[in-house]
């Protein structure tokens, strides 16, 4: 039975991603006692980890999930377009022929075994090592902080395979530039890929609202007057 604070907080904090634990559930120390195993006191000290991270709020003398927050997943995508493009104009200077040839392999490795749970993962691996091809220890932990803050809405944008398909000749078709040392087109590419993750993710949460909210999901919007939950219908322009 897991008695770790590691081990609890990687539970914790797979149950957040993947919406076993719904954007703004309460949960106790008490509660996750019996749900995970283990006692109270390397469950709070998950619970601080998980609220450095942005994936829990503290509630009262309790704790919530976090809710989907629409102004952090603009401002999410905004940084992480940064952080991106910084990334792939170094890996244009830095990255050799092979890694890229293992990049391109990265990308093409489930296309014919794919789902929402391969997706996901595969995409966040495809950009996590495009990063490290930088050479820049710092813009990969900082991309890495913030593909973990995007990742519940993510999965809501990779629930199609064409959706998945789509971001996979994406992919590829940011490696060919990186490959051809072209720092511009790279650039312009993974730019052009996360605003359209960007326009995906925030028009789906829009267009869904109604069934998010029949399963419980907490979505607010921190950047609109009086932000409330479910203040999903306000305005998503980026």
């Amino acid at each position: 039975m897991p008695t770790g604070e590691s081990t609890a907080y990687d539970a914790l904090r797979a149950a957040i991603l993947s919406f076993d634990l719904l954007p703004g559930e309460r949960v106790s120390e008490r509660g996750l006692e019996g749900g995970i195993g283990g006692s109270r006191t390397p469950i709070r000290a998950a619970l601080m980890r998980l609220e450095n991270e942005g994936l829990v709020q503290r509630a009262d003398r309790g704790w919530r999930v976090a809710p989907i927050d629409l102004a952090e997943v603009r401002a999410a995508m905004e940084f992480r377009e940064a952080l991106e493009a910084a990334t792939t104009t170094l890996a244009v200077e830095r990255a050799r022929d092979d890694e890229l040839e293992a990049l391109a392999a990265l990308v093409d490795a489930h296309r014919r075994d794919d789902d929402e749970e391969t997706g996901l993962r595969d995409g966040s691996d495809f950009h996590m090592a495009l990063a490290r091809l930088s050479g820049n220890p710092f813009l990969v932990e900082a991309l890495g902080d913030v593909m973990t803050r995007l990742w519940r809405t993510r999965w809501l944008e990779v629930r199609t395979a064409r959706s998945r398909t789509n971001a996979r000749d994406e992919h590829l078709a940011i490696v060919d530039a990186v490959r051809r040392r072209d720092a511009d087109d790279a650039a312009r590419l993974v730019v052009a890929h996360a605003r359209g993750t960007r326009d995906r993710l925030l028009g789906s949460l829009t267009a869904q609202r109604r069934g998010l909210r029949g399963r419980g999901l907490s979505i607010i919007d921190s950047g609109s007057d009086g932000a409330t939950p479910a203040a999903v219908g306000s305005s998503t322009s980026a």
